[in-house]
């Protein structure tokens, strides 16, 4: 052999041999336990078996030819329409749909061709001619190679037709980009095999230059598969990063299931065991409807519960496909405090701070309401002013802590015997205010009036640091709408008949 001829060896056949050994072996021990990573790895190793075919039959004289074409290259060749079905049916998760009996068999059914192939070797061996062409040995094509070479090419094409139902039904972008990236493989591979192997290249290329387009198919194979890994939590490049968040992270099945939870999660959630439950465990069924619906989750702002304590959380989604089952990855922030505190500020905003009861902006603007609607509905309200006397000596002879004492013994009385039956506040210092609304009779205003004193008679004393502090009070009503139609007025003629009681 010349050194030309030597070159020309090397590139045709070693340097595809050795890229496919290297590429079929990173396929398969990115990950052996995968099915898909097992067929991506079998049609490269296919494709390096007509690749060393081509070598042996470059290095034996021509007679040998045809029965390598018949008994190698054809057999191994037989074999790549049936792996690919398989790994692309596997990998789009239609093989889930399929009947048990008839997966993954169906794929292989033209193994059944071998047989025949080795009986008939003769006949078939007798119907290859090859032809000496510069250094190769090339086959004559007849009207059966065209026939079968076109036959394979249609099924490619229907490689496109699986990945195109998968990337319709694939819910992550990145899976659709894995998607986009083996539709591309395939296409290219199908353009190349309608150039090279209907178009004569006479000594430049080698026979069967269509083969090549296995190292395209088996890059597109490396290329998705690696991407493929990268979106699965079980690589621990991922896992790291999964269990290292501060925030609480949970991956969570289309169905509500908990898949996975990083130890932010479980510290968050503690009392629930996070790998035996769904979002409903959590509370979070309005959030597990957004997800079976694929909806957008931003920022959303939700509770859930941790067991029997309630947990405010804002919530971010995204979608992913893991093992190729569609996934959604929450991450959780914990906004209890903050919502505490603001819960606190918006009812500090109306609420008198020490005796809790409603303030004198929220009394006015629920009393603006009430009168609206009394006016509408042609009722009556009644508006009964309860003053604590003395209020300001109380603080100078005990202190201002007894006057909070006083004043909250006071709130205590009032909402107590008020109840539901109105809406007592405080207005200022020691005075507060009840609406009674609507009043359905004087005699019924009245009668909470004499009960309310009642109730302030047996308990107008409490004990302040072991000494009784006597408290005295005074109550004025006014009604809506004889007495006045503005709360300010209302107010004011109760004030006027103030009485004092104890």
């Amino acid at each position: 052999m010349l050194i030309p001829e030597a070159v020309m060896f090397m590139l045709a056949y070693i340097v595809p041999i050795c890229f496919l050994v290297h590429i079929g072996l990173e396929v398969l021990l990115r990950n052996p336990k995968k099915t898909e990573h097992r067929l991506a790895s079998l049609i490269t190793a296919c494709y390096l078996l007509l690749f060393v075919e081509e070598s042996v039959r470059f290095l034996l004289p021509i007679e040998y030819s045809a029965g390598l074409s018949v008994l190698w290259f054809s057999c191994v060749g037989l074999a790549i329409p049936g792996l690919g079905f398989h790994f692309l049916t596997k990998f789009a998760g239609f093989d889930k749909r399929m009947p048990k009996l008839l997966y993954p068999y169906i794929f292989y059914i033209p193994f059944l061709l071998l047989p025949l192939i080795f009986l008939d070797y003769q006949d078939l061996a007798a119907a290859q001619q090859f032809v000496q062409r510069g250094i190769w040995k090339w086959p004559v094509y007849n009207a059966a190679y065209y026939w079968t070479f076109s036959l394979s090419i249609l099924f490619s094409a229907m490689y496109l037709i699986i990945l195109f139902k998968g990337r319709v039904q694939a819910s992550a972008p990145e899976q659709r980009s894995i998607y986009n990236l083996l539709f591309t493989g395939i296409f290219l591979v199908i353009a190349w095999h309608v150039v090279s192997g209907f178009i004569s290249f006479g000594e430049v290329l080698p026979p069967y230059t269509y083969i090549y387009g296995g190292l395209i198919w088996s890059s597109t194979l490396f290329l998705a598969m690696r991407n493929y890994d990268f979106l699965d939590f079980n690589h621990k490049r991922y896992e790291k990063l999964f269990n290292l968040n501060p925030s609480p992270i949970l991956l969570v099945e289309l169905s509500g299931r908990i898949r996975e939870a990083n130890p932010a999660a479980r510290q968050l959630f503690n009392d629930v065991h996070l790998a035996r439950s769904g979002l409903e465990n959590l509370g979070g069924e309005e959030l597990q409807g957004l997800i079976q619906g694929k909806q957008e989750i931003r920022s959303m702002e939700i509770t859930l519960y941790n067991r029997d304590k309630r947990v405010d959380v804002l919530i971010d989604g995204d979608y992913v496909s893991l093992s190729n089952v569609p996934h959604v990855i929450l991450i959780i922030r914990d906004i209890t405090l903050q919502k505490a505190h603001q819960e606190q500020i918006a009812f500090l905003a109306y609420h008198d701070s020490l005796t809790q009861l409603p303030n004198r902006r929220l009394f006015y603007d629920r009393l603006e309401e009430a009168t609206g609607k009394a006016i509408l509905r042609n009722q009556m309200l009644a508006v009964i002013v309860v003053n604590l006397e003395h209020f300001k000596e109380l603080n100078d002879r005990y202190g201002y802590e007894a006057g909070d004492e006083a004043l909250k013994h006071m709130a205590f009385i009032i909402t107590e015997t008020v109840g539901s039956m109105g809406m007592a506040a405080r207005l200022s210092g020691g005075k507060f205010v009840i609406l009674i609304e609507p009043v359905p009779s004087v005699a019924y205003v009245e009668e909470t009036m004499r009960h309310l004193h009642s109730r302030f008679v047996s308990q107008s004393s409490f004990d302040y640091e072991e000494e009784p502090v006597q408290v005295q009070l005074s109550m004025g009503v006014s009604y809506f709408p004889s007495d006045g139609l503005e709360g300010s007025t209302l107010i004011k003629e109760a004030d006027k008949v103030l009485r004092r009681i104890g």
